[in-house]
């Protein structure tokens, strides 16, 4: 605090921008006064003498310092005022320095972390129009793969390691939904990291790729395992009959399958979300159904070729054994790999769950399809199979992917403890709501209808298949098609919601027990709908050869 005579107002004006003190009066000096480092002024008081008189003629002004204690009360009380000017223009300037030096840093800061990990653009304020014209190009090529699917279906389905060895028929689903086990994951994973920005930075981008392909693989060799014993299992039951070189076979070719087509399919995958980044695209609406549209081909192709191989080696005692021990000796090294990148180290030991009860939920609709497929009057059903199964879980992982995007950029964490529980949607809710999830689930119902309605011509058109495509068997077919993806779109909203409460994250979750639900819905609803055909009377005139 700071004590001037009554007087004060006479002196010049005080600048602070130094660390003294100075006046003048008319042009007269002012004895300048220290100022400490926090900006006190020693009490000071002009002195009495005859200057008093003078001090307007511009004489000098004497200042002399008030000492402590009792001599301080002797001032006058008119004569002491506050000085708050100092302190605020003190702290004003040391508040401005501050600033200036916490822009400076944070400018060097800002060019560092762009550098390593740039801020994520604003998601976009997508129509339907817009969700609609990026998902509908990859939908038809997805849909025209798993049409090519079906063709290659309907023809293996008459060679002899498929007549020979039924469970074949159980890996089919098991095989085909791995692509929404697995690779549609690694889509959705790595769609929401390029969207959030994580993939912006070379380093970081290898990394994940690295760590996501050594992921998948591990995953798909311990699958295809399991999906192999699944289908020896579910074949042995209702026969009662067990041949251990056919479980080897089956064994040997759903793992050399499960293998080569998820790194084909990886690639891939990673080659076309990295590309729709660049062009600006929302790689949730094109990866997946990509995916889809190679993946039945692609993974189907294999499974025929190679079993069709290794049959030929059944003979052999050591041919399908050292297959299989090849492709499970590789598994130390890629999850050595898997471990040392930190995104997929957590996944490498809680990503097992949905892939495996996936693989179970799958294994049940191979096993509907191989009763079916076997049937003489049935045999149609294998050109049809994969393309409603495809169609829907396509439809079903792309809404899946969207969702847990948003939630990612605009919801709250992953079972935060104080969010209010999400009570189970409507129906209502989920296709005719104004959010942008609600807007999208009805755009990708839209186009199943127009989807199998070019698909069922492109099959016919064709000549594929055992059935002939009257109007009852459309309107079954498209009965069963729009029921799939409703009841698989709903599921899709519920589910991602409620495990994104419980902090898990949908894009490794959802979308393996999503698509294995399709598979199941997919060939249980075709089933269905060949019995009912066959029970009014609409039997084929002629069957394909």
């Amino acid at each position: 605090m700071v004590l001037w005579s009554k007087e004060q107002d006479k002196l010049p004006d005080i600048d602070m921008s130094s660390g003294d003190i100075e006046g003048t009066k008319e042009g007269g000096p002012l004895t300048p006064a220290l100022v400490n480092s926090n900006c006190s002024v020693p009490p000071v008081i002009p002195s009495k003498g005859p200057e008093e008189e003078s001090l307007g003629s511009g004489n000098n002004l004497e200042l002399t310092e008030v000492p402590n204690g009792d001599a301080a009360d002797d001032v006058e009380r008119s004569e002491i005022v506050v000085a708050t000017d100092c302190r605020a223009n003190a702290k004003g300037q040391r508040e401005e320095d501050a600033l200036l030096e916490n822009g400076s840093q944070s400018n060097e800061s800002d060019e560092t972390s762009t550098d390593q990990s740039p801020e994520p653009p604003a998601p976009l304020k997508e129509t339907s129009f817009t969700i609609g014209l990026q998902v509908v190009f990859p939908f038809l090529l997805a849909g025209f793969g798993t049409v090519a699917a079906g063709m290659v279906l309907d023809l293996v389905q008459h060679w002899t390691v498929f007549k020979e060895v039924n469970e074949v028929f159980i890996l089919v689903p098991a095989l085909l939904g791995l692509k929404g086990n697995l690779e549609m994951t690694l889509a959705s994973r790595l769609s929401t990291a390029a969207n959030i920005g994580q993939m912006d930075n070379a380093k970081n981008m290898w990394e994940m790729i690295m760590g996501n392909l050594a992921l998948i693989q591990v995953q798909a060799t311990v699958v295809g395992f399991l999906a192999s014993i699944a289908a020896v299992i579910f074949g042995w039951i209702p026969e009662g009959h067990f041949r251990l070189d056919h479980a080897v076979l089956l064994c040997a070719s759903s793992v050399a399958t499960a293998f080569i087509a998820s790194l084909i399919l990886g690639l891939i995958m990673i080659g076309v979300i990295i590309a729709a980044r660049k062009v600006g695209i929302n790689p949730d609406n094109v990866a997946t159904p990509i995916a889809a549209s190679l993946g039945d081909l692609i993974t189907l192709s294999l499974l025929a070729g190679i079993s069709t191989g290794l049959y030929k080696e059944l003979d052999n005692n050591y041919a399908n054994p050292l297959v299989c021990a090849v492709f499970v000796a590789l598994c130390p090294l890629w999850v050595l790999i898997a471990r040392r990148i930190p995104s997929t180290r957590e996944l490498l030991y809680s990503g097992w769950e949905p892939v495996i009860i996936a693989m179970a939920i799958s294994s049940v609709g191979g096993l509907i399809l191989d009763k079916t497929v076997t049937h003489p009057n049935f045999a149609g059903i294998a050109v049809f199979t994969p393309v409603i199964n495809g169609v829907g879980g396509n439809l079903v992982a792309v809404q899946a992917s969207r969702i847990s995007t948003y939630l990612h950029m605009n919801g709250l964490p992953m079972g935060d403890p104080n969010a209010t529980p999400r009570k189970c949607p409507t129906p209502c809710a989920t296709f005719f709501g104004s959010s942008v999830n609600s807007r999208s689930a009805r755009v990708l119902f839209l186009l199943v209808a127009p989807g199998h309605l070019a698909f069922l011509y492109t099959i016919n058109s064709l000549r594929g298949g055992h059935t002939m495509l009257t109007a009852v068997f459309v309107s079954f077919y498209m009965v069963a098609a729009l029921l799939q993806v409703l009841i698989l779109l709903y599921l899709a909203d519920w589910m991602v919601h409620w495990m994104w409460g419980r902090g898990m994250d949908p894009d490794n979750f959802s979308i393996p027990y999503l698509t294995a639900l399709g598979d199941l819905l997919g060939t249980g609803f075709l089933a269905l709908c060949f019995h009912m055909r066959w029970f009014i009377g609409d039997k084929d005139s002629s069957l394909g050869n």
